[in-house]
């Protein structure tokens, strides 16, 4: 073992369980599981079945990367299921929905 791991500045985990949830929209949750000094931030986002964002999303100031964990997430284009990976540039955006409720993996590299 190296117990020496978990003392490194910066080294850190959470269960998401136990991350604080932030209610966005009615039946769409945030939660924050990091969030570096320079504004970078991973969160996973619960959304209930047949709830939607109820606008554009627009990715700015920077990308945006999608991991969905569970159900199946609409873009207002397509369908991605459990185990898809989207990445979305800076400037594009979509219009986040989920038929059967999903859980999306966050990750903001640049805020």
């Amino acid at each position: 073992m190296n117990p020496e791991i978990l003392d490194q500045e910066g080294y850190t985990s959470v269960a998401a369980a136990e991350a604080p949830v932030r209610e966005l929209f009615p039946g769409i949750r945030l939660r924050r599981l990091w969030q570096g000094p320079s504004g970078a931030h991973a969160d996973l986002l619960e959304m209930d079945p047949g709830t939607s964002w109820p606008r554009r999303d627009v990715h700015e100031p920077g990308p945006e990367e999608v991991y969905v964990v569970r159900g199946t997430f609409h873009d207002g284009a397509r369908d991605y299921p459990a185990g898809t990976f989207l990445h979305a540039p800076a400037g594009s955006w979509h219009v986040p929905n989920s038929p059967t409720g999903c859980t999306l993996f966050l990750f903001y590299p640049e805020g």
